[in-house]
């Protein structure tokens, strides 16, 4: 598409169909969509020629739900984020770690990978259209009994809860401050939901959990290290949608993120990842009431990335950053352990020095006594 006005035009309207321009909200059940069929798609990545294959065989009719991560890793970001914005309101989509990654990049917020394929969007000259239709997709979005996010939800929050934290940062990234917003949210802490949390550590922890989140524990902790399928599971590391006593258990899960886990098709989780860049597959899913009703439409995609390369990679990263950590955390404890046993000699010192004080009061005690 190389109509680059058309497409901000496409972008105008598309928002404007929602009843305000390039406004959007965490969307709920409408009765004007009620009973169109809705097809659940997983992480494009960019792959508009899969995505391309793929539209061919679903209804011209359907509303489709895209699963977050539209771009980045595949050769066509800019094509597909355009298509994507084309369909206009056919699509819902959510914003996934990737999405993320290219508005923080966008604010200069954040520095690009080597790995990125995002020159194309950011060098695009309706860039800020673009960049401003992204940013104000929702996280998170409920309708027919089914909640989809990109990665997902821990397990102490109900779908209400869900929709409302996501609504919270989708306030932030649609103000005029989101650049300062963004420059914020990204880090590993805090990792675990307590109902106390400040406003910006809770907002860090709806974001992580939303867009990046594979594992955590039943308290609710998330774990950011473990990257395999669901057969790395610990005795206390669960797959999040596995957690026990999940309070979205009574709808059914919408989520993609995790290649690694591939296709899962359960009565209430439904799994779309299923690595096109990385030459698997581009999925999508008709939604029903029942697992029953479900129809599975997939597409085999040209390998863009090699999964293994990127892993080793991934695996040297990690190694290097807990490596840099370890040391840190040596360096604090011997700082600490100087610093106690310094603290134990002054402690001594000063025991010293009151103890003598205290002689050579008893001795002038005495000598007054005598």
């Amino acid at each position: 598409m190389n109509d680059h006005g058309g497409a901000t035009r496409l972008i105008r309207c598309a928002a404007a169909a929602h009843g305000n321009p390039l406004i959007g909200t965490t969307r709920q059940d409408s009765a004007t969509i009620a009973m169109r069929d809705i097809y659940a798609i997983g992480d494009l990545q960019g792959c508009q020629t899969s995505f391309e294959q793929l539209l061919e065989r679903l209804p011209q009719d359907a509303d489709l739900w895209l699963a977050g991560d539209l771009i980045n890793r595949g050769p066509r970001s800019l094509d597909t984020l355009r298509q994507v914005i084309a369909l206009g309101e056919r699509v819902t989509t959510v914003l996934g770690n990737h999405d993320l990654h290219l508005l923080a990049v966008a604010a200069g917020v954040r520095q690009a990978h080597g790995s990125d394929t995002l020159d194309d969007i950011l060098n695009a000259p309706d860039r800020d259209a673009l960049i401003d239709w992204v940013r104000r997709q929702p996280l998170a979005h409920l309708a027919r009994g089914h909640l989809m996010v990109h990665a997902g939800v821990l397990p102490q929050w109900d779908a209400e809860q869900v929709v409302s934290l996501a609504r919270d940062v989708e306030t932030q990234l649609r103000g005029d401050d989101w650049k300062t917003f963004l420059s914020r949210m990204f880090g590993n802490q805090p990792d675990q939901w307590q109902p106390d949390l400040s406003d910006e550590d809770r907002r860090r922890l709806t974001i992580n959990a939303l867009t990046r989140m594979r594992f955590c524990s039943a308290d609710g902790r998330i774990d950011f290290k473990i990257k395999e399928g669901a057969d790395a599971s610990t005795e206390t590391l669960k797959p999040w949608f596995d957690a026990p006593g999940r309070r979205t258990a009574g709808v059914t899960m919408v989520f993609g993120h995790w290649s690694a886990l591939g296709l899962v098709m359960r009565e209430n989780i439904l799994g779309l990842d299923t690595g096109c860049v990385w030459g698997g597959k581009l999925t999508a899913v008709k939604l029903a009431d029942s697992p029953a009703g479900r129809e599975l439409i997939q597409i085999d995609c040209p390998q863009i990335r090699d999964p293994l390369t990127f892993a080793d990679k991934k695996r040297s990263k990690m190694k290097t950053a807990d490596k840099a950590e370890d040391a840190l955390k040596a360096a604090k404890a011997e700082k600490l352990d100087k610093f106690g046993k310094v603290e134990k000699a002054a402690r001594k010192l000063e025991k010293a020095a009151k103890a003598e004080k205290a002689d050579k009061a008893d001795k002038g005690t005495k000598r007054k006594a005598e």
